[in-house]
């Protein structure tokens, strides 16, 4: 029970965010389906999809680190209302192209401007919290995303085929909505200066002066987390890429569409029912040995997709890889945010997720080149033995963690 207390007990801007979160993610249509978008009413082949997806995440990664440093310097709700706006103002520009290859363009372009929001969240959140709170809020953001996502790509899989501009209209639609209660509700939570100077010299969270880049090298477990963390994303970007075309190679381009997006409607309901739980259990141990734990999650929910034929093995498959994807999200965010320097929150967000995203934004390209000469079904293996080697290099850095700690405190 004490798990459930502790939801309530937020500050009132973290509710706020978790209702625009929901709304958001109602109508997330166009990423989770891209790769069938892109393949199944564009026609590009598995590799270009692959390539042109690896794009749009490099682009979009560029947005994520302009939005952070602008929300350290300017302030977090203007970003983040601002760059929702104008990436809803990119889909609404794809409704009326049709089919056109040329929507691509203004896709990657949409991109741009709805990742740079990504690290203006994640930093509201660090600032109005503490490290005892954080994890609820963390896991109420990230429950809020898949109870809109239950319904979200569901709902997409069937408007794909035969009402795409319904597709892309309602996404952005959903994006304007989601910014009501924010712009109305919630003030910019930008450290004050009297906030920075409270912080303890021996505090995880102490200010830094600098560039970003000298203040990560200054916290050297967090930085090799950051490297590490990109196996982990490779892999867990399987289920944008390796999943939809595997499933549409076994069910065909007319149910593979409609199954993923059960799939993803399962993952999420998943999520709804099981985070509080989940986090509850795993409350007292340290975040990196949960997402080493998420690891071997990883290894045996792709893993086994090598050996699927059937739907009820992909829906095996996706509640097992969807615990690990549980443990992860929460505990990676967690452990960024107590050790992030209250002066560099943004950047530090945006900096770190954009070398943790090089796993995502390369993924389509190594899988598409994996699947073009080995097929489909091999990539599994591959997924398997980079997660196991993930979860060991997790386990590692607990080591180091502990030996620094036991270090600090003789000191």
């Amino acid at each position: 029970m004490d798990s459930f207390k502790a939801f309530f007990k937020l500050p009132r801007t973290i509710y706020i965010l978790f209702a625009a979160r929901i709304i958001n993610s109602i109508g997330s249509f166009v990423y989770p389906l891209l790769t069938i978008l892109l393949t199944a009413k564009l026609g590009f082949s598995n590799e270009v999809a692959g390539r042109i997806i690896t794009i749009a995440i490099s682009v979009g990664g560029i947005g994520m680190l302009l939005g952070g440093r602008l929300a350290d310097r300017i302030g977090r709700k203007k970003i983040l209302v601002l760059s929702s706006l104008l990436g809803a103002i990119a889909f609404i520009i794809c409704a009326f192209m049709g089919t056109s290859r040329d929507i691509v363009y203004i896709i990657i372009a949409g991109n741009f401007f709805s990742i740079a929001q990504w690290p203006t969240v994640n930093a509201m959140v660090t600032d109005t919290t503490t490290k005892e709170t954080r994890q609820s809020a963390f896991s109420l953001l990230y429950l809020g995303t898949n109870i809109g996502v239950a319904v979200g790509p569901l709902l997409a899989g069937f408007l794909i085929n035969s009402h795409l501009k319904l597709f892309f209209l309602l996404d952005a639609i959903t994006t304007i909505v989601s910014l009501i209660p924010v712009i109305i509700f919630v003030k910019d939570t930008l450290p004050s200066k009297e906030a920075i100077e409270s912080i303890g010299e021996k505090d995880t969270e102490r200010a830094e002066k600098g560039t970003v880049f000298r203040a990560l090298l200054k916290r050297p477990i967090l930085l090799i987390f950051t490297f590490v963390s990109v196996i982990y994303s490779l892999i867990y970007a399987q289920y944008t890429f390796g999943i939809p075309l595997f499933v549409n190679d076994i069910f065909g381009n007319t149910n593979g569409p409609k199954i993923y997006g059960t799939l993803m409607s399962v993952n999420a309901v998943q999520v709804i029912l099981m985070t509080l739980f989940i986090i509850g259990f795993t409350k007292r141990i340290k975040p990196i040995i949960n997402i080493s734990i998420a690891g071997l999650l990883f290894a045996f929910g792709f893993g086994m997709l090598y050996f699927s034929k059937y739907l009820y093995l992909f829906v095996i498959s996706t509640v097992t890889w969807t615990l690990g994807e549980i443990v992860l999200t929460v505990n990676s965010n967690v452990f960024i945010a107590n050790n992030s320097p209250i002066t560099h929150r943004g950047r530090f967000n945006a900096v770190i997720s954009f070398i943790q995203e090089s796993g995502f934004a390369l993924a389509p390209l190594l899988t598409g080149i994996f699947m073009a000469h080995l097929g489909i079904k091999n990539i599994w293996p591959i997924i398997f033995g980079l997660s196991v080697i993930g979860a060991l290099m997790m386990f590692f850095l607990f080591v180091a963690e502990k030996a620094r700690n036991k270090k600090e405190s003789t000191t």
